[in-house]
């Protein structure tokens, strides 16, 4: 089977390959988005030329990138788009698009087709009220769908890209469904990050104890829309090690889960104006590493310490609960553009399923309440903080951060289940940055290697191991029955 292009090998990792990169060409957008973390409208006044944007084309297939995905504001506005577009298909790489699908003309796609763009995701946050009242253009909902059905008339490859807001929740099943309708291959889901204008409408964040009831959710939207040609996939803000993380996040592989931040590690972005970060969603005042005006992308690649800070990070950079986590080696606090955004300092991420299991596991579940406004720049962020509630919403008063009530009957729990030869294990993964666990076959959720008894569901891993290869033996024999069955019909 041929891998996709973003796919990222054990090489890359350890190589820190910079094998995706997103591109902010123009920050000019016909858009009005209530979510937009990056504030974008109006273009930037120093956007780089056609032939700075060349000349990064040809840094990034030196570094070995392979997919570039074009972004804004909204990257058609540029009038030299396409020719970017060719610019880094000749280079070898793949090219893709992300936009909002507004006047996105059938000859603005014929020009990208001839130019070699290979695939599009188009933006669609809810149903048709929904969408265009965050979109801030009435009539966005319907262009948006024009615009995958013009995509495919031209052969590129399309999907869709949710925010998931408190709002979109009741919607999402209905959303499937016309997705599927449309003819959409994939759709990525992601939550609303407070940054931008974002941060400007707090009622559209998800509570953190909502993880509850969203990871449930798109389990059951993943089987429902696989057999039926659209792949639900999580974004990197989305998890973390639930019982569905092998389901959503490696569309049923069990050795696939969550590995860390990819910012500066796998992923790069780019800032119209020749900024560079880590990540193309992270607060440039704090993340940008230097610009391709002033340095060559190579250098601020390998020497900043500002596009670094994942590949070194471990759990004694963390804090909270993500500090105290079973899975802080593996994890290092899940994305780092939520957690940043939202408390101010990264290490802390509370939008995770494991998390919100292991609270609720003591009867408690956590809140966010914004204390701080964004100033009104663009990739801004106010400040919000963790307020530690009962399950019905009663405010626990206690002066100690919300880890500090479970978190020694979980270092304990933790301590308890790890053998020496794990703790060896996880030592020696470290060193390698390629933390890869093993699935416990009584609850679905991910335990290290030389792990006897499930952290999770108190179950004897090795005999839930045996049980489930006895019943898949049973169940392969009676489906080879079966197929013996109707063949002799």
């Amino acid at each position: 089977m041929e891998l996709p292009v973003r796919y990222v090998s054990t090489q890359d990792i350890l190589e820190n390959c910079p094998v995706h990169a997103v591109w902010e060409i123009t920050l000019a957008c016909n858009l009005k988005c209530h979510h937009c973390g990056s504030r974008a409208g109006k273009r930037r006044p120093d956007e780089l030329s056609t032939a700075e944007c060349l000349d990064i084309v040809q840094q990034l297939a030196r570094l070995g990138t392979r997919e570039v995905t074009l972004i804004g504001g909204e990257a058609y506005l540029r009038p030299d788009w396409t020719t970017i577009v060719r610019a880094i298909r000749d280079a070898g790489m793949m090219c893709t698009l992300q936009t909002g699908g507004l006047s996105l003309s059938d000859k603005r796609i014929r020009e990208a087709a001839e130019a070699g763009l290979q695939a599009a995701g188009v933006s669609i946050d809810g149903l048709r009220d929904l969408h265009d009242r965050l979109r801030g253009v009435p009539g966005s909902f319907t262009a948006a769908f024009d615009a995958l059905r013009r995509l495919r008339a031209h052969g590129i490859t399309t999907s869709v890209n949710t925010q998931i807001t408190t709002m979109v929740l009741p919607q999402l099943r209905r959303l499937m469904e016309l997705f599927i309708d449309v003819g959409a291959k994939n759709w990525q889901v992601q939550l609303t990050v407070a940054m931008g204008r974002a941060a400007d409408h707090p009622e559209f964040l998800l509570q953190p104890y909502q993880m509850l009831e969203l990871m449930p959710l798109l389990a059951d939207l993943y089987q429902a829309a696989a057999p039926r040609g659209l792949l639900l996939q999580p974004g990197n803000n989305i998890g973390y090690f639930g019982p569905y993380e092998s389901l959503l996040r490696g569309s049923g592989m069990e050795d696939v889960h969550w590995t860390s931040c990819t910012a500066g590690r796998n992923a790069l972005g780019i800032e119209a104006d020749g900024t560079i970060k880590g990540c193309p969603s992270l607060a440039t005042a704090t993340y940008a590493g230097g610009n391709i005006r002033d340095m060559t992308l190579e250098d601020i690649w390998r020497m900043t310490p500002e596009l670094a800070f994942a590949r070194t990070k471990t759990r004694d950079e963390l804090w909270g609960f993500c500090r105290t986590c079973y899975y802080a080696e593996v994890c290092t606090g899940g994305c780092t553009w939520t957690a940043d955004s939202l408390l101010g300092r990264r290490g802390n991420n509370p939008y995770c399923h494991h998390r919100a299991l292991e609270l609720a596991k003591h009867n408690v579940r956590e809140r966010i309440v914004q204390v701080e406004r964004a100033p009104g720049q663009s990739f801004d962020h106010g400040r919000f903080e963790l307020v530690l509630e009962s399950l019905n919403g009663e405010v626990i008063p206690s002066p100690q951060p919300a880890c500090e009530l479970y978190e020694l009957s979980l270092i304990a729990r933790r301590d308890s289940v790890g053998s020496h030869a794990a703790a060896q294990e996880v030592s020696a993964q470290a060193r390698r940055k390629i933390p890869f666990l093993e699935l416990c076959r009584g609850c679905n959720r991910h335990v290290f290697p030389g792990t006897e008894v499930c952290p999770h569901c108190d179950g004897d891993i090795q005999q839930l191991a045996r049980t489930y290869d006895a019943n898949l033996a049973t169940a392969r024999q009676a489906y080879q029955r079966l197929l013996a069955l109707l063949q002799a019909i």
